[in-house]
């Protein structure tokens, strides 16, 4: 039987004393960094007062986390560090120069993220791993003790060592960029103008829509076409506003009034204002429901259990063997309340519960 006084699987971490965090999470994509939103709110639970570093890829992270108060530092490497040897190296050592009391390593078999929190010093070190030994980490989590979401699992890893004052049986922190008042407020303004482009007495709501993606994750431009005219013609008190790529080019020939900001902050402050948002399985779904706006995400290529939008106004559609109308059809049902009457569904939608009454637009 193993000792828990000193079986890096067994030995729980201190609630007290933990008042530098080190969250070491390397990645440039801005899904993986609105993925670790739900972490940061969980260490803010756990240890109330500690400081929190975020060691990140590329400038994301920095807006990402831009309003979270505990967090200090975000120490955002350049990608591709080799080619810059000289900043990524002194950013290396910048940040080895604290001491933390726990360095979190929230990755599953990312030997990038690995390396860097053994280089790091901290008291404690916790993250995934197949083995009861470590010789980076102090305190291990089994990988087949991961969550299948992957905003879920960094947070199991937290409260996997936690004392049993905090062990409890509790539902995961949503994710959540915490846009503020003025943020908010900003996102309706443009959006009350983009609607100025439709008919304001037939427009109730308005429904965002993003229509690019990577790799298979992308629906055709035909698709869109077809799913985009079935909503449409079953609800035309809904307005339609895209929501452009970071490339700057409509994804739907311009057809609907549109925004483009370099900026997501700003890019959620107007999703925020929307009733609903569909998206293919991208960074930008999840800065969807990362904006606290009803959500409904399309998936053709990955794991619904794994990406899939969750939380109480949001829903996933696996669309493999849907045609462009079934799937709006699905969209209509799960979101009845706002698109009318619902249609018959077909299996692989999970329903959306009623969305909060009252319109975003104010």
């Amino acid at each position: 039987m193993s000792d828990p006084t000193t079986d890096p699987c067994c030995a729980c971490l201190p609630r007290d004393g933990i008042h530098r965090i080190l969250v070491c999470r390397p990645n440039h994509r801005l899904g993986n960094m609105l993925l670790m939103t739900p972490l940061i709110a969980e260490l803010e639970r756990q240890y109330k007062g500690a400081e929190i570093d975020v060691v990140a890829e590329g400038p994301l992270a920095a807006d990402v986390f831009a309003t979270f108060f505990s967090v200090k530092h975000i120490y955002c490497l350049p990608r591709r560090g080799f080619k810059h040897p000289l900043s990524f190296l002194s950013l290396i050592f910048r940040i080895r120069r604290t001491r933390y009391d726990l360095i979190i390593d929230p990755c599953i078999r990312s030997g990038f993220s690995r390396t860097l929190t053994r280089l790091f010093r901290g008291r404690y070190k916790l993250g995934f791993n197949a083995k009861r030994a470590s010789a980076t980490l102090t305190h291990i989590v089994p990988e087949t003790m991961a969550p299948h979401h992957m905003a879920q699992r960094p947070v199991a890893l937290a409260r996997w060592h936690a004392t049993p004052a905090s062990n409890e049986s509790l539902g995961f922190p949503a994710m959540d960029i915490r846009l503020t008042a003025d943020e908010r407020a900003c996102g309706r303004a443009v959006v009350r103008e983009l609607l100025t482009q439709q008919s304001q007495r037939t427009v109730r709501c308005a429904v965002g829509i993003f229509a690019d993606a990577t790799g298979r994750k992308c629906y055709p431009a035909e698709w869109w076409n077809e799913f985009l005219a079935t909503l449409r013609e079953s609800s035309p008190h809904c307005a339609m506003v895209e929501i452009v790529p970071m490339h700057g080019r409509s994804m739907l020939a311009s057809r609907w009034p549109s925004y483009f900001s370099s900026s997501i902050r700003r890019m959620g402050a107007v999703m925020a204002a929307m009733d609903l948002m569909i998206s293919a399985d991208c960074g930008v779904m999840h800065l969807a429901v990362a904006s606290q706006v009803p959500t409904m995400g399309l998936f053709c290529a990955t794991d619904v259990k794994v990406y899939g939008p969750y939380g109480a106004r949001n829903s996933s559609l696996r669309t493999c063997d849907m045609s462009a109308q079934e799937a709006a059809r699905c969209v209509m049902e799960a979101f009845a309340d706002l698109f009318g009457a619902p249609a018959p569904r077909p299996s692989g939608v999970v329903p959306a519960p009623v969305r909060l009454a009252g319109g975003r637009l104010g």
